[in-house]
Order: C-alpha cells, then sequence, then structure tokens
C-alpha cells in the first residue's frame, strides 16, 4: 500500500529537464527555477494530502538549503534541523542531507549528521538524472529514512519529544 502512496506522490513532481550545476551560472538559474517549481508543486501536494512535512529554504544561490523536517510518531511530532549542499557535480551527484542533532545516534548515519542514502536512494538517483530534484531527494530520501529511522530512536529513547525535554518537575516552594 505505501508503495503505491509512494508512486502516486512522486509521479506528482514535476521531472527536470536542465542538467545543470551550480558550476554553470547561466543554465544553473534556469535550472534551479525548475527545482523550485518542483519543491513547490511537491509541498502543495502534500499539503492537500494532509501530509505536510517539511520547510526549506536556500541561500541567494541556492546551493545552500536549511530548514525543518518533522515526523508524526505516536501522535508526537518530532521535528528536527535538516541542512545540505548542492554539490558541485550536481545533478549527477546528489546532495547529502545533514540532520546534525541526530549525529552519533543511528548506524544509518555519517559523520556530521549526514543521513545514509547509499543502499536505496543513491541507485535510484543515478538512474534519473537529471530529470530527479531537490523535491525527489525529500520524497525518497529523507522522507523514507525518518519513517524508519525516527520511531527506532524514539524506542530506544535516543531522541524524545520537545515538551517532555521542556517538562520540569515543579520548584518546592511553587503553592
Amino acid at each position: 500500500m505505501s508503495d503505491d502512496v509512494t508512486r502516486r506522490a512522486v509521479s506528482d513532481i514535476p521531472l527536470l529537464k536542465t542538467n545543470s550545476g551550480p558550476r554553470d551560472r547561466e543554465l544553473w538559474v534556469q535550472r534551479l527555477r525548475e527545482e523550485y517549481v518542483s519543491l513547490i508543486r511537491y509541498v502543495e501536494n502534500n499539503k492537500a494530502a494532509d501530509n505536510d512535512w517539511f520547510r526549506l529554504e536556500s541561500n541567494r544561490e541556492g546551493t545552500r538549503w536549511f530548514g525543518k523536517c518533522w515526523y508524526v510518531h505516536e501522535l508526537l511530532r518530532y521535528e528536527f534541523d535538516v541542512e545540505f549542499d548542492v554539490p558541485a557535480t550536481y545533478p549527477a551527484t546528489a546532495p547529502e542531507v545533514a540532520i546534525p542533532e541526530l549525529e552519533g545516534k543511528t548506524a544509518k548515519m555519517y559523520r556530521g549528521g549526514r543521513i545514509c542514502l547509499t543502499d536505496h536512494f543513491k541507485p535510484l538517483w543515478a538512474r534519473n538524472v537529471p530529470r530527479f530534484g531537490l523535491a525527489h531527494l525529500m520524497a525518497l530520501g529523507l522522507g523514507p529514512w525518518l519513517a524508519v529511522e525516527v520511531p527506532d530512536l524514539v524506542s530506544r529513547g535516543l531522541v524524545t519529544h520537545k515538551e517532555n525535554q521542556l517538562l520540569q518537575p515543579p520548584s518546592a516552594g511553587a503553592s
């Protein structure tokens, strides 16, 4: 069932046409426009399906992206900072997404909090260059990673809900 949902969600993300990375200034602007159109459509579709789970923004050049992503587990929302740089060899090379606050908490992560996408996502990306873009990275890379890792991290007590972290016992002098 989830495969059908994923296929439908991904099929609604516009494919990109421009095969250009940040080194090629003129074509990069065109590619960046396509990236924004694709990301906006993906976010709009997610909102329409009540599946809104990330916010991204970029620097002026579109080479550094950052924002928030979240995953709802047992009716609690776990929110994380997310960041990545567009590699100079993009789109031939997929960006490496990082969630710095989770560094060292799971084996499916590299130094710097970069999530492991090697086995499942990177071969898919390689077969779809230059058609895949940042929206596909989120939909087929970060989204599935969060769905697998967050419940596991919560069950092992390595990630706690923010409200639980903020709750403190009342002081002894409180009336």
